[in-house]
């Protein structure tokens, strides 16, 4: 083993060779804009992939929970809650409305919000008469969060819930498709997602009349009138006709590159699950994750090897290997900002960011590329 190994990244790009047909129908058709067919049919076949009524394409997933937050009048006096285990892009737009984020812990069952920490921050803050004008439910990883007890939740204070299911486009809990339980789901097909368009993503909802209010925001906020008029702010939102025929060659892949970033999946566990110290993210009764990253937590103690030990050791032999995300409430942007954990002195994701990993999990990782991940950490764990 040596650096002279070809590049092993987390999760890379996997073109279909179906995008090109798709691209080539903009340039003939001069639709280069963000307007268009492919537009127009990306927005109609992820609705229809997804069961729900219908989709707006952006420019990336941070816009379209930008734009969810602004379509439920998330202002400057309002309060947002949000997963704390997630990628900052999830609670940035809370800030860029002048919100104040809270920040909910996980629990270990799916790595995602505690649905008993989430209950007792809404209720602290019903008690305070400062309910939040919503709740973002970050599916961790590809895996769904316990939407029945959120849901649930939620309901019984009135507060919508915009589902981050950036990392979880094609997987399922209990047969509904992940990004269709809240008032507003959010997907991103950036460049490392299970499928991508380079950069982009979308909002979808049952609320047909919501996504038309999206489109005019993204668009600029233009006012129908022959002069450029503009009475609200707007966006530069909109995703170009050229990406979304990238996207609409990806789509037509996804239902693949789940089974194969599942397969990816089976192989490290088959690999490691037995060992003692060892633990891969759950996969919920009645759920089914799209494995984007195969995420496990390794106790230093019981395996003799800590996680950052193994993320260097692989990094000599040119692997990509990263933490899982860095929770929210430890980030200096977020410093003074609540935080609920999942019980009193016990913090899931303090846990899970101590000992967590993601491994090499893309779509086209060769069998090869997998067995030398897996050679490499059995080198560190058999020492």
């Amino acid at each position: 083993m040596s650096q002279k190994n070809e590049r092993i990244f987390l999760s890379s790009p996997h073109m279909s060779g179906k995008e090109q047909k798709y691209i080539q129908e903009a340039f003939d058709l001069n639709w280069i804009a963000p307007l268009g067919n492919n537009v127009d049919g990306l927005e109609q076949e992820l609705a229809n992939y997804n069961s729900i009524e219908d989709a707006a394409v952006v420019t990336s997933g941070t816009a379209a929970i930008h734009l969810a937050l602004r379509l439920l009048d998330v202002g400057t006096e309002d309060t947002v809650f949000c997963s704390s285990l997630t990628f900052v892009a999830s609670a940035n737009p809370i800030l860029y409305q002048g919100a104040t984020p809270v920040l909910i812990d996980s629990e270990m069952e799916t790595w995602n919000m505690s649905p008993v920490a989430l209950e007792r921050a809404l209720q602290e803050a019903k008690e305070n008469g400062n309910l939040p004008k919503a709740v973002i439910v970050v599916h961790l990883y590809g895996q769904s969060a316990k939407m029945d007890e959120l849901v649930a939740i939620c309901d019984a204070y009135g507060v919508p819930i915009v589902e981050d299911a950036a990392e979880s486009l094609g997987s399922t809990y209990k047969g509904k498709m992940s990004g269709t339980f809240g008032k507003l789901g959010i997907f991103s097909f950036n460049g490392n997602k299970i499928i991508t368009t380079s950069g982009g993503g979308a909002l979808v909802s049952d609320d047909v009349e919501i996504l038309k209010k999206a489109r005019f925001l993204a668009t600029q906020a233009r006012d129908p009138a022959v002069h450029y008029q503009h009475s609200e702010i707007g966006y530069n939102y909109r995703m170009s006709n050229i990406v979304a025929g990238v996207g609409r060659g990806q789509l037509e892949v996804l239902d693949m590159r789940v089974e194969q970033r599942r397969a990816v999946f089976n192989r490290y566990y088959e690999a490691f699950a037995k060992v003692p110290g060892i633990i891969f993210q759950p996969e919920l009764e009645d759920t089914m994750s799209n494995r984007w990253l195969t995420a496990l937590a390794i106790d230093p103690k019981a395996t003799g090897v800590s996680r950052d030990e193994i993320i260097e050791r692989l990094a000599e032999d040119n692997i990509e290997a990263r933490p899982v995300w860095k929770p929210m409430h430890l980030q200096p942007l977020f410093d003074g900002v609540a935080y609920y954990p999942h019980e009193e002195g016990k913090s899931v994701s303090d846990e899970l960011f101590a000992y967590g990993i993601c491994l090499p999990s893309g779509s086209n990782i060769t069998v090869e590329q997998q067995e030398l991940v897996i050679a490499v950490i059995n080198e560190l764990l058999n020492k």
